[in-house]
């Protein structure tokens, strides 16, 4: 069996004294996994960093085997990233959120929307509510999607300031005044409604945090990636 496509390369693990095991996130095939044969070679090191965009064509005799990678540079970005702290931590947790799906399992939006971050040029700020935006779609990637079209309570599709931490559906300002110790901020941000502030982004990622911990971390036994909390405390300092 074969085929090609154009891939992001989300891991690269050894294997073997020469070979390595690469993990690209392919354009209509989801997640897949290929052995590099020869891939821990001086040639292959600078094409083979998380971040950069390749050409791919894999092998196997079965569609079930683990198969070989031949690869072909088509965007070198590990360069710049590595050049740019923010840039490069957000290019770290898109690509452990990626890790996240199962194998083989298209998810073109958010290869997309990994892109696209990974391309930022806007501020600290605006990359930080880029991330939350991506987690939020991850999560409904993963079939656990918050429902933020219409309040819990009343059904209006305005004022909506707040989410239950139970059941994942918004809340309108009157409904949440009583419980509101109770809830989670809804930043307007995430439901399309003006720009982030610092405190918004921190309770976006508060936000998209408590589910993926319910929904993913927690059933998975694993923990959140080591780089969020940094990433969230630098997108948000007040200087941004």
């Amino acid at each position: 069996m074969q085929w090609d496509g154009e891939g992001l390369i989300i891991g690269v693990r050894r294997h073997g004294e020469s070979s390595v095991i690469a993990d690209v996130m392919v354009a209509g095939r989801g997640r897949h996994l290929g052995l590099i044969r020869g891939g821990r070679s001086t040639r292959l090191a600078a094409t083979l960093q998380p971040g950069n965009t390749v050409q791919v064509t894999w092998r196997a005799r079965l569609e079930q085997h683990l198969g070989t990678f031949q690869i072909e540079l088509l965007e070198a970005r590990a360069a710049a990233l590595i050049a740019d702290r923010l840039r490069l931590y957000a290019s770290q947790l898109v690509c452990e959120h990626l890790h996240l799906l199962p194998e083989r399992d298209p998810h073109d939006r958010l290869l997309a929307l990994a892109l696209r971050i990974m391309d930022e040029q806007g501020t600290p700020l605006q990359l930080g509510a880029a991330v939350a935006r991506y987690e939020l779609v991850l999560l409904e990637e993963l079939g656990f999607g918050l429902d933020l079209a219409s309040c819990a309570a009343t059904g209006v599709t305005t004022n909506l300031t707040h989410v239950s931490p139970r059941t994942g559906r918004a809340v309108c300002r009157e409904a949440a005044e009583p419980y509101i110790s109770r809830l989670l901020r809804l930043p307007a941000f995430l439901v399309g409604s003006g720009e982030a502030t610092p405190e918004d982004v921190v309770d976006a990622f508060r936000l998209t945090g408590h589910f993926l911990d319910m929904h993913v971390w927690m059933p998975r036994q694993v923990e959140p990636p080591a780089i969020r909390d940094t990433f969230v405390a630098l997108v948000s300092e007040r200087r941004n």
